[in-house]
């Protein structure tokens, strides 16, 4: 299977055929998280991960979801240290279940747990936990994941009911973000939308109620808040380049 979703580079699906005397080892860093700068977010997370990460919306034609920037320029992860720990005391869902992912059946109408075989701590020594009993049932711990996932695909229809609001309102609108290093770089990160406060001025009553209702009108506030967080983007960047350089926004 080619790569998919942003982290997975061969997500199969789990099986005690396959993976019968499989365990898995889990990671000492977060390498496999390297090669992006922006995660997908649900809804739910807003409130913890707009104290760090700056908060923009990605959108499809089928969804708008919320995402948090994790570097300027494309393939970097500025939230990784040198030896790929997590920089950040939220770590997103979406990093968290890796190497476990939901993928749809041909049909359309079934979720099936897969894994991506090129995690590090897949292994047939027994290192780590196992993946299924002898008897062909789920372990514990498989178990748990599943529960996980199952949790996480949930809050992701409620955030995707918050994100065709958004859109049903009209209240999204492109937006980029310039870096300029004295060495001449231009870096541009585009491709995202924000909330516009004009926009959400213009609403009314009735609207901004409804929103109020669902608790939307807070994560859009969470937003707007998170914004100011480009320039912890920026600090990050500055430190990721030669000592010589400096960073202007």
């Amino acid at each position: 299977m080619p790569r998919q979703l942003l982290i997975y580079q061969t997500a199969v699906p789990l099986s005690f055929a396959n993976h019968g005397r499989v365990s898995l080892e889990a990671a000492t860093n977060f390498k496999f998280s390297a090669d992006i700068n922006a995660v997908p977010l649900m809804a739910v997370e807003l409130p913890h991960a707009a104290v760090e990460y700056a908060i923009v919306f990605t959108v499809t034609e089928q969804d708008v979801v919320p995402a948090a920037v994790l570097g300027v320029r494309n393939e970097q992860n500025l939230f990784l240290s040198s030896d790929a720990e997590w920089q950040a005391k939220y770590i997103p869902a979406f990093i968290r279940r890796y190497p476990f992912v939901f993928c749809t059946s041909a049909d359309g109408k079934t979720l099936i747990l897969c894994i991506d075989e090129t995690h590090p701590g897949i292994n047939r020594e027994g290192r780590g936990k196992r993946l299924f009993r002898d008897d062909g049932k789920p372990s514990e711990f498989t178990e748990q994941v599943l529960a996980f996932l199952k949790e996480y695909q949930t809050q992701f229809e409620r955030t995707r009911l918050f994100g065709r609001h958004l859109r049903d309102l009209n209240l999204l609108e492109p937006m980029q973000a310039e870096v300029t290093t004295p060495s001449g770089e231009k870096l541009r990160l585009s491709g995202f939308h924000a909330v516009s406060r004009e926009k959400l001025r213009a609403l009314d009553a009735d609207a901004l109620a409804s929103l109020a209702r669902t608790d939307e009108l807070e994560l859009i506030y969470l937003h707007l808040y998170s914004m100011r967080n480009f320039s912890h983007v920026k600090d990050r960047l500055l430190s990721s380049l030669v000592p010589t350089e400096a960073v202007t926004a």
